[in-house]
């Protein structure tokens, strides 16, 4: 089935010592690699030299949880690729950047990173570049308007203790950061980038009923939003149900509520629902309400002066969603198994994809999907079709999402002092315990420890050699003093060491001189062993 996809997208205006000696972006809407939603990660060799299985498919590729019906577990059994992607389009992970990497000084790195490329001062340096005033370059003009129809960005990373991002004249953008614990995968830190996420909720969930801008009712919602997503109780500070108008802990009155209590559907009339202004809105267990947003910033690595790793102020990426129309259960079961049934039907038709680099790209599941990333000197320019069209990859249709998101879902816990509320940073990580997670009929496990086991690597191309030393003997066996110190402090995994996160970002800075994103964006080293080259139809 065709999936419909347009978007909206924001990021920074380019200030004079960031503007690019070529802000053209590539604005075709012919895809040279047409099945560029499929990651470079599912060309993993699965079994090594040795004979020795390993699995990071299953991260991606699982049983999912209503309301996502994708059920996509069988890919981990076979390589169910269509006829055009079984030659691996990612020629990048077969580059050796190494020479190119030692013609770069540490110094040099270091500066690089240093420099912020989406704010300077008090400027928004691509919004800057995006505004109506601004003269728009001619190859971001999809539609030749003279304008810029996607998203303009609005967030200044300007956070306060409880994650409430501010503009420099005090006033509340909406955006509220949040700390999570990362996927298990390539995006791990140790892999070479690090990031935050933000979430907006629209305007009605930041209001009373009168329509007045309240933040203890957006406080709320949020949390309210915390318990739909991961459907079960949030904790909350002692809130008076009367200030809000709606009882949270359905106890049957509006008294002081200290958590938020997840009942839906609604049973004999009694279950959970948004306060202020939102009381009434469309809600369902799994589902974000319509108008939620999302900012993630994919970042370059910094060593810190005690010799600590953690985000760079440059940008590698922004990336951005929005929810733009509601699905119902049914609507989202019958898109999957339509999706399923194509796929049976016709297994070597690829995906089609309707969108631009000016409006971004529908999702098929009610996202619009947008993206920002360094042009060749350094600056953000927005992606083209094809690099959006490979975010899909990930947001367009897995078992692991919930609602098409990620992060959110993994939002630290409301037991926590902060209640999982702020900007995520590295210091976050050091002496945060190791995730559990619940595996049906196969009891609870430590996730990290678990990837470990099954994927014998740090990420999906094992060609992580640091966590590898870290975690296994040369024999292959697990160190168990290192997997005990990871229960307890996730940043002996999750962080490299200050010699590794200068070469990672090395070697993404020779991606971005090069501008081909569309071969691959992952910042390897030499040629990657561990990855098929040539794949046969429906490989084991």
């Amino acid at each position: 089935m065709n999936k419909i996809f347009l978007a909206a997208a924001l990021l920074p205006a380019v200030c004079k010592a960031f503007v690019a000696s070529d802000v053209v972006a590539d604005n075709s809407l012919y895809l040279k690699n047409p099945t560029a939603y499929i990651p470079s990660q599912c060309y993993t060799k699965t079994r090594d030299d040795r004979g020795g299985l390993h699995n990071p498919c299953y991260t991606c590729h699982t049983r999912s949880i209503q309301p996502n019906y994708v059920n996509d577990f069988g890919l981990q059994l076979e390589y169910a690729l269509p006829e055009a992607a079984l030659t691996n389009p990612w020629k990048n992970l077969f580059e050796d950047r190494r020479p190119r990497m030692a013609k770069i000084s540490d110094d040099d790195i270091i500066t690089y990173v240093s420099e912020d490329n989406y704010r300077k001062r008090e400027k928004l340096l691509l919004s800057e570049r995006l505004s109506p005033q601004a003269e728009l370059p001619a190859a971001w003009d999809q539609n030749n308007n003279g304008r810029w129809d996607g998203y303009i960005p609005d967030c200044w990373f300007y956070f306060d203790a409880e994650g409430i991002d501010h503009a420099p004249d005090g006033h509340a953008t909406g955006w509220i950061a949040f700390k999570y614990y990362p996927l298990p995968s390539t995006f791990w830190p140790t892999n070479g980038s690090a990031g935050n996420v933000m979430i907006r909720l629209p305007k009605p969930f930041r209001a009373s009923s009168d329509g007045r801008e309240n933040w203890l009712i957006y406080r709320t919602n949020l949390a309210i939003v915390e318990a739909v997503i991961q459907q079960h109780d949030v904790l909350i500070p002692p809130t008076d149900e009367k200030l809000v108008g709606t009882d949270l802990d359905l106890d049957g009155k509006l008294g002081t509520a200290r958590r938020i209590t997840y009942i839906w559907p609604r049973n004999n009339g009694r279950g959970i629902d948004y306060a202020g202004a939102a009381k009434g809105q469309k809600l369902a267990g799994g589902l974000y309400p319509l108008g939620t947003e999302f900012l993630h910033s994919v970042r370059y690595l910094q060593e810190k002066s005690d010799n600590s790793i953690g985000a760079a102020p440059r940008m590698k990426e922004l990336r951005y969603m929005v929810k733009r129309t509601w699905r119902t259960y049914a609507g989202l079961e019958e898109s999957a198994l339509s999706d399923m049934k194509e796929k049976d039907d016709f297994p070597d038709r690829h995906d089609q994809f309707i969108g631009n680099m000016e409006q971004g790209v529908n999702n098929g599941t009610g996202w619009l999907v947008q993206g920002f990333i360094e042009d060749k000197s350094g600056a953000l320019r927005p992606q083209s079709f094809e690099e959006t069209v490979f975010c899909i990859g990930c947001h367009g249709g897995i078992g692991a999402t919930t609602d098409s998101v990620f992060s959110f879902a993994r939002k630290l816990p409301s037991t926590r002092a902060d209640k999982g509320w702020g900007l995520q940073t590295a210091a976050d990580l050091h002496n945060l315990p190791e995730p559990r997670v619940e595996l049906k009929g196969a009891g609870v496990f430590y996730e990290y420890s678990y990837y470990l086991m099954y994927n014998r690597s740090g990420n999906e191309f094992r060609d992580n050699p640091e966590v590898i030393a870290r975690f296994f003997n040369q024999d292959g066996s697990v160190k168990k003093s290192a997997m005990q110190t990871l229960h307890d402090d996730v940043s002996s995994l999750l962080l490299p060491s200050p010699e590794r996160a200068r070469d990672l970002n090395k070697a993404y800075r020779t991606i971005v001189e090069d501008q081909d994103f569309v071969l691959g964006r992952d910042a390897n080293f030499a040629p990657i062993q561990t990855v098929h080259r040539e794949l046969k139809e429906d490989e084991p």
